[in-house]
């Protein structure tokens, strides 16, 4: 199998083969993000990506899960990923999911039926970064769409009954834009209602354009204490249904997990605990990967 450069895929797919579609980030711009730098985005062949697969094949006695990579696999055209997927159910029988990253972009690009048809042969769920659902914070980290776009995505991946699991990023907004950060990323939440949500914390990456706005003095990062206000307020926010939360990335400070719809409550309860005792946070040596 061919791998280019540094190859980034979701926690949950950490047991999955992993296959470059495409490589690196079809959007690429974020201002917080330095994951695909290094890589200028193309598509890679159809040809190429089933001789991978067929090597993979030969590698190992059994495969059950596969993770298209790299940014944003969904952009390819509808035929080339059919083609793929059937030769992912071929090759791998035993498979039982195919995972993908999908932008707002990608998944608007494509029709009901055609995310239909992708679900039917393989697809059983799209990994979506939404980051914020505040448009003023959409705007500075140049995500390259807006709020509606976002809930217009989700709902159309949940419409075409394949699984969702979406990330925001806390103090994504900075001291300036906490509240806002956090109320509006909730509105967007309870109109997706997805299956899965993540929450990481900002980590601040070199050579981003948010790394030099916070030398500049232009974005204060949130302290530990602040995170967890903004995620309090977030978490009191939000009204879903059977969306499973984690917060347990390495970049978080504090772990929270649960079913929103019910443990809500709990989550809250368990941030007041920690607001209450200042001293339980992750030291930041130990954060990030």
């Amino acid at each position: 199998m061919r791998y280019e450069g540094t190859v980034y895929r979701p926690p949950s797919e950490a047991y999955s083969l992993i296959i470059q579609a495409t490589i690196g980030c079809s959007h690429n711009n974020c201002s917080f993000c330095s994951m695909y730098k290094e890589k200028s985005f193309r598509i890679r062949s159809v040809e190429h990506i089933l001789e991978d697969l067929s090597e993979a094949r030969r590698r190992y006695a059994k495969v059950e899960k596969v993770f298209l990579a790299d940014g944003d696999a969904l952009i390819m055209r509808t035929v080339d990923l059919v083609t793929i997927l059937k030769g992912i159910k071929e090759l791998f029988p035993e498979c039982k999911r195919v995972g993908v990253y999908g932008s707002p972009k990608s998944i608007l690009s494509k029709n009901l039926e055609e995310l239909k048809e992708l679900r039917n042969h393989g697809i059983g769920i799209i990994y979506l970064g939404i980051e914020s659902g505040s448009d003023k914070i959409l705007k500075e980290i140049n995500k390259g769409v807006t709020a509606k776009d976002i809930i217009e995505a989700g709902r159309k991946a949940k419409g075409a009954e394949i699984a969702l699991s979406v990330t925001l990023i806390s103090g994504l907004g900075g001291k300036e834009n906490t509240k806002e950060h956090a109320i509006e990323s909730a509105k967007v939440i309870s109109e997706i209602n997805p299956d899965y949500l993540g929450i990481l914390t900002l980590m601040i990456e070199e050579g981003t354009e948010l790394k030099h706005k916070i030398m500049s003095g232009e974005f204060s990062l949130l302290t530990p204490r602040e995170v967890m206000e903004e995620m309090r307020e977030f978490i009191e926010n939000t009204e879903v249904q059977g969306t499973i939360f984690r917060s347990n990335h390495a970049s978080n400070y504090i772990n929270f997990a649960g079913v929103l719809s019910k443990d809500k409550g709990k989550i809250l309860q368990e941030i007041n605990y920690v607001l209450e005792n200042n001293s339980l946070y992750k030291d930041e040596r130990f954060r990030g990967l």
